[in-house]
């Protein structure tokens, strides 16, 4: 798991690193040209360029820092440092924002005509062209670590396409005669990059305070869980994101009287399951519980079929009839009388017995005589308790074996 995390963490970095350089390119050839052709929605774009190097570069720091090993200080790892950097590219945006809004005015109330056009026009196609592959690149390679700061990075590179297309339009405007709608065009990017800023802001703030958002991976966690053979209920389930990873907790409740070993094996194979399904998942927590059951099904051994006046019968396997309760609530809910089907078995007609009662999902099994050793550990195995009767009537008999329980 941990050359995996590493090889993702680093795989994020790469594309972080390209996309500096990229943007620094980009930059210099805007800002070049603006400045020579006096094109203010160009010269915008430069700075919009230059916010996207220090983004990129908050990426690649905090994707640096995540693959740092746990150590005392940090006990559950530098992961944050990555979501930290993904705020760090809102703020940039923001400001940038707030650049070419500033900008944007000055060109509206004194607009200015452009020299060298075509070349302007040529630099602002080819910073659609270059933002496009570079947002597909950065969100494709997001996805693939479950990097959040890279998939934001990606899409505000897919903003920059936007914008792009935005100047261009505004150059053009420009060119045939009309100056200050490259000015209106660069104040129209302006807000929309304040929009994303303060969109990924806000995803960025609730990671870092260990917000729930992701409701899909809780309910997902929750069903893989419930659906468990030997998982009474599921609760308490807690995700938050530190990076590009998950981590959650949760409490799975099994009956009562399971062995630390079984409960053991329920856990460790509940958690490859989930791991297994959920990629983004560092570490998952899971306490096991017993869980008290609202409803006990209690099974009694019976020599005739009488309902509630029968009596219950001192042989196990041999007893014609089966008695199955529920009861909830110091009441008897239901009740039904079964045939023995282990009767028609000559040989391990213990086994068959106990066979049955798993089938019927008994939790109590009343009988005052000797079980058999192989029957005993069968009983045991299926977590199927055995009490002795105590009451005189049978109603009597299977409430009080019921308190006894869930004392």
């Amino acid at each position: 798991m941990e050359k995996k995390t590493s090889n993702r963490l680093k795989k994020g970095e790469t594309a972080a690193k390209y996309s500096t350089l990229v943007n620094l390119f980009l930059a210099i050839i805007k800002g070049v040209v603006g400045v020579l052709s006096g094109s203010i929605a160009l010269i915008a774009d430069s700075v919009h360029s230059f916010s996207d190097i220090f983004a990129s570069l908050a990426v690649y720091i905090g994707l640096r820092f995540s693959r740092r090993k746990p150590d005392e200080k940090f006990p559950y790892g530098y992961y944050k440092f990555e979501t930290l950097a993904s705020l760090v590219i809102s703020v940039i945006i923001i400001i940038t924002g707030f650049d070419i809004i500033f900008e944007s005015l000055n060109g509206i109330l004194t607009p200015k005509t452009i020299e060298i056009p075509l070349i302007a026009l040529s630099v602002a196609v080819l910073s659609v062209a270059v933002s496009l592959l570079l947002a597909r690149y950065k969100e494709r390679v997001g996805n693939e670590i479950g990097s959040p700061a890279l998939i934001s990075d990606g899409k505000h590179s897919l903003v920059d396409v936007f914008s792009s297309i935005i100047v261009f339009v505004g150059i053009l405007s420009a060119y045939i005669g009309y100056p200050v709608l490259q000015s209106v065009a660069s104040f129209a990017v302006a807000l929309l990059i304040m929009y994303i800023g303060l969109k990924f802001g806000k995803e960025a703030i609730l990671v870092l305070l260990d917000a729930c958002i992701d409701p899909g991976i809780v309910e997902n966690i929750k069903s893989i869980a419930t659906n468990f053979e030997g998982v009474e209920g599921v609760h308490d389930i807690k995700v938050r994101r530190s990076g590009p990873f998950v981590f959650a907790e949760l409490h799975l409740g099994t009956k009562k009287r399971l062995p630390i070993q079984k409960a053991d094996e329920i856990s460790r194979s509940v958690e490859k399951l989930i791991k297994k399904e959920i990629n983004d998942l560092d570490t998952i927590t899971i306490k096991i519980e017993g869980e008290k059951k609202l409803i006990l099904r209690i099974a009694a051994p019976l020599v005739d079929n009488k309902g509630l006046m029968s009596n219950i019968s001192k042989h196990f396997a041999k007893s014609p009839y089966f008695l199955i309760a529920d009861i909830t609530n110091g009441k008897i809910k239901k009740f039904q009388i079964k045939k023995n089907p282990s009767l028609i078995y000559e040989r391990k007609r213990g086994l068959k017995t106990v066979e049955f009662l798993k089938n019927e999902d008994v939790d109590i099994v009343l009988f005052e005589g000797e079980v058999k050793e192989g029957p005993t550990y069968a009983l045991s195995d299926e977590l199927i308790k055995v009490l002795s009767p105590d009451g005189i009537t049978l109603e009597e008999i299977l409430l009080n074996a019921a308190i006894k329980e869930q004392q």
